[in-house]
């Protein structure tokens, strides 16, 4: 019983701390510029989504939302400060993309029966990525043609803010499912488990199938 609460505990305030530690990278990702040709991206979308495949469904898409909830009022966390006026900037529907992304990849995460392999946390990822530009597209759409007055049609939203913007988001989704299962094989050697669990797994995560059928480990 006591190492069972000890667990419990040591489980608290890990996810506490992941928690916390999501919602800092995902304003510091902000920041963050590759310069590549044509569009260049942040490394946002691989913070939000990664918080999605670790956290969970409901605690990913908390901690984004407290990101987004610390810029709103007045926290300087945004690439162009914060603030509630915030709201009438174009790009802010991607903010409320990544938190509604960040659940959905969660989501499918957590919807994998016995083990989650590389397959669906790519699924879950591309699901999240979707997500995220279609809230961005249509604030895009929606603010530039009823609140800015500056007319934009569709294509062009689509062209400029999917299909020139998505191949950099594609490769951090990839990253990010590939990390997420590394995390888990490094775990699993680690703590010396085995079979198809792999001991206090948090809420949302299953165990990744790469595990699956390796040779068991005596427990010392």
């Amino acid at each position: 019983m006591q190492q069972e609460a000890a667990a419990a505990v040591q489980n608290r305030t890990r996810d506490t701390v992941l928690f916390g530690l999501f919602t800092a990278l995902t304003a510091v990702g902000a920041f963050i510029r590759v310069p590549v040709p044509v569009c260049p991206f942040t490394l946002q979308l691989l913070f939000t989504t990664l918080a999605g495949l670790i956290l969970g469904s409901r605690r990913g898409a908390a901690a984004v939302a407290l990101y987004v909830a610390l810029g709103l009022i007045g926290v300087p966390v945004f690439t162009q400060g914060g603030g509630p006026g915030y709201i009438f900037q174009p790009t802010f529907g991607y903010l409320i993309g990544f938190a509604a992304g960040a659940w959905l990849t969660g989501r499918i995460r957590e919807g994998a029966s016995g083990t989650a392999g590389l397959g669906r946390l790519l699924a879950a990822s591309f699901a999240g990525l979707l997500v995220v530009y279609l809230f961005g597209m249509v604030y895009v759409y929606i603010i530039n043609n009823f609140y800015l007055g500056t007319p934009i049609g569709v294509w062009p939203v689509v062209l400029y803010c999917f299909v020139l913007a998505v191949p950099g988001d594609l490769c951090l989704c990839v990253l990010a499912a590939v990390a997420e299962g590394h995390t888990y094989i490094q775990n699993a050697r680690r703590l010396r488990l085995d079979g198809p669990a792999y001991g206090p797994v948090e809420e949302g995560r299953k165990p990744f199938h790469f595990y699956k059928g390796k040779e068991n480990r005596k427990k010392e």
